[in-house]
């Protein structure tokens, strides 16, 4: 563990622990009683566990929350690096190896953003594994950024548009210097509140949860990761290295149809914010979005490099594991971004907390 490294704030009722498995030494936070149901969060880009508190508390008294630093965020060792070829499969094999070192043979999943992409490809690799499956906000099954229907085909062979080289180099700078301020769009605090909270909420909690984007880890083989050049639009190219080239299309290989042949299957919510603008079929992320807005010059149009439309990709996936067997429940909170368990708890609980009893 980096000695520099300072640990977030928890709120009271939350216990952090510095755990080491055979392939992570991370901090985790736990709620509920140690012998309860297990529920395992999972975080998005830019944060840590710590996102996912509230909703902790929140949990029936029979419930074990348990919510890890993955590998690249928070109190994560920072030497331990994502090999995005491998996709998401880092991530999910750390998770089951926190699993198995809990004794926790099986578990609700939860995933928010790139830890709906978690669980996703848990759902593929580990369904034995999942009591239930909860995707508030997730990201597509397709990956994020150059595809350009709901079967997922790729705008281009290389899939430029995706990966590393599309974070914006003035974000990354100003969580290196540590701008704590909301005095440009690309500070942490107003990324967050246009991308994430959605205007108009801002959490309670907004200092901690920027404090938890401030601690992510940076460089080459982090965030924002490597890129290649590509003779496509935007002119860039998927890494090897960081959560954000793992998040690439070009990794994603049969990840679909090993989501839809994998047995058992376990019942899915499928809760998001309806305003959302970091998940939706014109996300303000996708570079085709940025393309239009002039952040990434020379768009070439919609025409030759569409929106991504991952809400049809998310539907049309989850519509086809109903047609292989599986459930699943579709609910939109109105008037909540990218965090309806922040933005609109009570909402979010009431099926969330639902889902959980339904599916001991």
């Amino acid at each position: 563990m980096g000695a520099s490294r300072v640990t977030v704030a928890t709120l009271e009722g939350i216990r952090a622990e510095v755990i080491t498995t055979d392939r992570l030494t991370t901090r985790v936070l736990f709620s509920g009683p140690d012998d309860g149901v297990p529920v395992l969060f999972i975080h998005g880009n830019f944060s840590s566990a710590t996102w996912w508190e509230e909703s902790m508390l929140a949990l029936p008294e029979k419930y074990r929350g348990i919510a890890p630093d993955q590998r690249g965020f928070g109190e994560a060792d920072p030497a331990v690096k994502v090999n995005a070829q491998n996709g998401m499969n880092d991530l999910v094999e750390d998770a089951i190896a926190l699993m198995d070192h809990l004794g926790h043979d099986k578990f609700h999943l939860v995933g928010n953003s790139l830890g709906g992409l978690v669980a996703w490809w848990m759902m593929a690799a580990w369904p034995q594994r999942l009591l239930s499956v909860t995707l508030p906000g997730p990201g597509s099954p397709y990956g994020f950024g150059a595809t350009t229907d709901e079967l997922g085909t790729p705008v281009n062979d290389d899939y430029a548009g995706s990966g590393g080289g599309l974070l914006n180099r003035d974000l990354i700078r100003n969580i290196r210097e540590g701008d704590r301020t909301a005095d440009s769009p690309f500070t942490p605090r107003s990324v967050l509140r246009l991308l994430v909270w959605g205007p108009p909420f801002i959490p309670e909690r907004e200092d901690t949860l920027l404090e938890a984007t401030m601690h992510v880890h940076l460089g080459d083989r982090d965030l924002p990761g490597d890129h290649e050049s590509s003779t496509n639009w935007p002119y860039f190219s998927p890494g090897k290295w960081g959560a954000t080239n793992a998040m690439s299309p070009k990794y994603v290989g049969d990840l679909v149809e090993r989501i839809l042949a994998a047995e058992p299957k376990p019942k899915i919510l499928w809760i998001y914010g309806a305003d959302d603008p970091a998940i939706s079929n014109n996300a303000a992320s996708d570079p085709a979005t940025r393309g239009q807005a002039g952040l990434l010059e020379g768009y070439p149009g919609a025409e030759l490099y569409p929106h991504q439309p991952m809400m049809k990709q998310i539907r049309k996936v989850l519509d086809d594991y109903t047609a292989r067997g599986g459930e699943y429940e579709e609910v939109a909170i109105s008037d909540s971004g990218h965090v309806p368990f922040m933005s609109h708890p009570d909402e979010f609980n009431r099926a969330f907390h639902n889902h959980l009893e339904r599916n001991e």
